[in-house]
Order: C-alpha cells, then sequence, then structure tokens
C-alpha cells in the first residue's frame, strides 16, 4: 500500500524571514538572483512552500560544510 503524499505546507513571509534569517530585501534579491525559491501567489499575497525553505536550508548548509562560496 502506497503512503498518502506529505500535504504542502505555505509559510508567510515573516516565517520565512526567521527560518532563513534575512530580511525581505533579501530574500526578493535572492530570488531575482534565482537562489532563492519563488513565491506561489495567491492573489496579492506571496506563499513559499516550507518543503522548498527547507532544501534551501539544506543546500546552503551542505555549502557551508564543503567550503564552497
Amino acid at each position: 500500500m502506497l503512503a498518502a503524499p506529505t500535504p504542502l505546507v505555505l509559510l508567510k513571509l515573516p516565517t520565512v524571514k526567521t527560518r532563513v534569517g534575512l530580511n525581505k530585501t533579501a530574500i526578493y534579491a535572492g530570488i531575482k538572483a534565482g537562489w532563492f525559491p519563488k513565491p506561489v501567489k495567491i492573489g496579492a499575497a506571496s506563499r513559499w512552500v516550507e518543503s522548498e525553505i527547507d532544501a534551501l536550508i539544506v543546500k546552503l548548509t551542505e555549502r557551508r560544510d564543503h567550503g564552497k562560496a
């Protein structure tokens, strides 16, 4: 029997800022530069997929641990 897929969780900007330790300007600069996940737009609101933010944190940690800039 296959397990049910894990539901996606969407995060608001204040939560994303807390998780990654960046301010709004740095987050949007990262999106423009292509290294930060793009938000999901819901009307005028922006939300980020939690698993994508978690993957970014892992990627940044791996870079740190392997001496890559």
